[in-house]
């Protein structure tokens, strides 16, 4: 009984979690005014592509999800290397101020975004960067959420690992390539999936630095589907849909990492 009940939630939730993405689905192959239907209608009649081909009419959208896709992929692979040799520098070199340090550098996560982008801007300006790709990647090339997750997978790496790899004469470069990387991979999975979300979500910072049409990415180019005075919902939610794709693929991926990720984080 007991098991079912469990079951059941989990669907329940499942079923809230999905109904979104499904009424998104719906309501980009509704034809015209049928999407402000009320009550709205699950099963539209005429339902078509033809928001999908607007879409691709309407935006040069394959260059916008080459912009995106390449940024993402960009931002997250720097991530992942700055990450991880930087959670290996915490959690298994001492040097003086290591926890101080270590403990400025979460303080970081505190700091929202729009607090950092004046800064920023003017940092991008005084480069000569603004509106170049450069400036879209340079603020996520580090991450302090990635140093923290990282260095706790470090951490759960047995150090005797390490001194059977200084016995072979192993240096820290190779304990870190070698060693200690491979055992780490449900986490680096897990933190790619997390940066390369918030790259390919990622809204504002390119909003103020970008100004030419060909820099756009995903998230801007979706927001001028917006009219002034009118929206056409279903290239909106065509475009919705079409921006999950990359994520979910991401993900079926990734997934056994992420779920062995989780496994070891409950493991005493």
């Amino acid at each position: 009984m007991g098991k079912a009940v469990k079951y059941a939630v989990v669907g329940l939730g499942a079923l809230v979690m999905l109904f979104p993405f499904a009424w998104a689905v719906i309501t980009s192959i509704t034809p015209g005014e049928a999407v402000l239907a009320v009550p709205p209608d699950f099963t539209p009649e005429g339902a078509s592509l033809a928001a999908y081909a607007k879409l691709l009419e309407t935006l040069p959208f394959w260059r916008i999800v080459l912009n995106s896709l390449w940024i993402g992929v960009a931002s997250t692979a720097l991530q992942l290397v700055t990450s991880a040799m930087a959670a290996y520098a915490f959690a298994r070199l001492p040097f003086p101020g290591r926890g101080a340090l270590f403990a400025v550098y979460l303080a970081t996560l505190m700091m929202p975004l729009p607090v950092l982008v004046v800064p920023l801007f003017i940092e991008m300006r005084m480069l000569g960067l603004v509106d170049t790709y450069f400036a879209l990647l340079a603020p996520t090339i580090a991450s302090a959420f990635g140093v923290f997750l990282l260095r706790q997978a470090v951490q759960q790496v047995p150090r005797e690992f390490d001194e059977a790899a200084v016995l072979d004469g192993a240096g820290h470069f190779r304990i870190f390539a070698y060693v200690v990387l491979p055992l780490i991979r449900p986490a680096l999975a897990t933190f790619a999936i997390f940066g390369f979300m918030a790259s390919w979500n990622s809204y504002l910072w390119p909003l103020i630095i970008i100004k030419s049409p060909e820099f756009m990415t995903l998230p801007l180019g979706l927001a001028t589907l917006h009219g002034q005075f009118t929206t056409e919902w279903d290239v909106v939610m065509a475009g919705s849909v079409v921006s999950v794709v990359p994520i979910l693929v991401l993900y079926v991926f990734a997934e056994k990492h992420v779920i062995a990720s989780v496994a070891q984080s409950g493991l005493k």
